[in-house]
């Protein structure tokens, strides 16, 4: 027995030393090929007394050089775009550039001037840089998400970023095509290319639906029209349909085979009137004009009701000294009867529902040169008549410098529109969108009226009108509210509380 342990032992002894030949040779490589390689070690004992063999597993080591990495910065030639300054702005005019190229800007720090539908408003960077090049110039326009300008991080890029600004610049529009080769117009590169990716077709509403009218791919179109966009023209060339001109419906009426295709021409042709001169719209008068057409789609109907003033007219001799004026007057009443029937302060966006509006909003409407704004009197029901009409003289100074902030003309619950205070006894207002009602103000006269034993008596008396949205507010909700207008106005001391 005891000379099988001697053989075992002998047998390990063997093992070890082949294997301690193996990981010396192993180590050499290791140190060859820089700790890659496992390193394993094996280690065995016998124990005299018990004449018992102990027997230690091989362990592994792993040793891992980490790699070093190298990161290249590249520098980049970052784009000004075109901001969407309210929700209903598509395209912005340049009113002026506050910085010139080369000039370094910081993040935050105002670059330009935009024109909205509604204010001028100053656009800030949001990045360091130099700024390169200027893409769209003072008094131009361009849409919303366009590029407007260049903004380099160093010097080295500022020749990179002006030779990208003239590739993209709008050139003067190409002549359309005649109508013999217009069937097939060439493809052409897009007129801006400030991106890699696949071109973004822009074209108006109107170009859209001539394009699904005449069978008209317009993804092989090139526009004609600010940054490449496709206009009505640039689809009628394509289609193969000549440029219409007044004079020549006047001197030269159409052929009879073309008759039919004249009946269906989406747009009416008027007859000039001599001297008379075509001015574009201004961008606020496009915003006006396109919040008119949408409320045409609203339900309406209109309540007027008779409010006796001489309690009103009162206190507002009282208080004009102090600044308050009759516009505060009239919209913290409107507020006070608003929190008492909230259905009216209500709204209804999509036609399947309505909102109850937390908050009490006055929107006056007010007109300033060159079209109309409603600056807003938020959380009217809550502030005081003092506080409210030194706020809503800031609102008029800031709407007349066309400085006022997309959250102080766009946040409006319920409008107040008065034009008493030029002699108007009456008038409908037009409901603006996303309002469920709009109260028109009358100018407060003498009236004589005859009380409930027929005495006559002579009061002054103004007539309010209320326009509202009928899909939310009824007959009986727009009369309790005006009942409850009509109170406070006659006994207005509440509103100095």
């Amino acid at each position: 027995m005891y000379n099988t342990y001697i053989h075992t032992y002998n047998s390990f002894s063997s093992l070890t030393h082949s294997l301690s030949l193996s990981l010396s040779l192993s180590t050499m490589a290791s140190s060859i090929l820089q700790s890659r390689v496992p390193t394993l070690s094996f280690s065995s004992s016998i124990s005299p007394s018990s004449k018992t063999i102990q027997c230690h597993r091989p362990s592994i080591a792993f040793r891992f050089t980490p790699r070093r990495r190298f990161f290249t910065v590249k520098s980049k030639i970052r784009e000004i775009f075109m901001p969407a300054l309210s929700s209903t702005m598509t395209e912005g005019k340049i009113v002026s550039w506050i910085k010139s190229e080369g000039d370094v800007l910081s993040k935050g720090e105002s670059v330009v001037v935009v024109e909205s539908d509604k204010a001028d408003m100053d656009v800030e960077t949001f990045y360091d840089g130099i700024l390169a090049a200027i893409v769209v110039g003072e008094g131009e326009t361009a849409p919303v998400g366009a590029p407007i300008g260049l903004l380099a991080e160093t010097e080295a890029e500022i020749a990179d970023a002006k030779a990208k600004a003239s590739n993209s610049s709008p050139e003067a529009p190409p002549p359309p095509p005649p109508p013999a080769v217009a069937a097939a117009p060439p493809a052409q590169a897009p007129v801006s290319a400030f991106s890699d990716g696949p071109r973004k077709i822009v074209s108006t509403p109107f170009a859209k639906k001539l394009a699904k009218q005449h069978k008209v791919d317009i993804n092989s179109v090139v526009g004609t029209g600010p940054f490449g966009r496709i206009t009505p023209t640039d689809i009628e060339a394509a289609a193969g349909i000549a440029p219409k001109t007044v004079s020549a419906v006047v001197s030269a009426p159409a052929p009879t085979a073309a008759a039919p295709k004249a009946a269906t021409a989406p747009t009416a042709t008027f007859a000039e009137i001599p001297g008379a001169t075509v001015v574009p719209f201004t961008t606020m008068q496009s915003a006006v004009s396109k919040n008119m057409l949408e409320s045409l789609s609203v339900p309406t109907f209109r309540v007027g009701y008779p409010v006796a003033t001489d309690a009103l007219d009162a206190l507002y001799l009282k208080v004009k000294s102090k600044g308050v004026t009759m516009t505060a007057l009239l919209a913290k009443a409107a507020a006070m009867a608003l929190a008492q029937h909230p259905v009216v302060n209500s709204s209804c966006k999509d036609g399947k529902t309505f909102t109850y509006n937390s908050s009490i909003n006055i929107a006056v409407a007010v007109a300033i040169n060159g079209g109309l704004i409603t600056p807003v009197l938020q959380d009217a029901d809550k502030l005081d008549l003092y506080l409210l009409s030194q706020k809503w003289k800031e609102l008029v100074e800031k709407a007349r410098s066309k400085q006022l902030q997309p959250n102080e003309y766009n946040s409006g619950t319920f409008t107040l529109s008065n034009l008493g205070m030029f002699g108007v006894d009456r008038f409908d207002a037009i409901l603006p969108p996303g309002q469920g009602a709009i109260m028109a103000v009358g100018a407060s006269k003498p009236t004589v009226v005859a009380d409930k034993d027929g005495f006559f008596s002579v009061k002054s008396k103004m007539l309010v009108n209320v326009t509202a949205d009928h899909r939310v507010i009824y007959g009986a909700d727009l009369a309790a509210f005006l009942q409850t207008f009509s109170k406070i106005i006659e006994s207005p001391d509440s509103l100095t509380m």
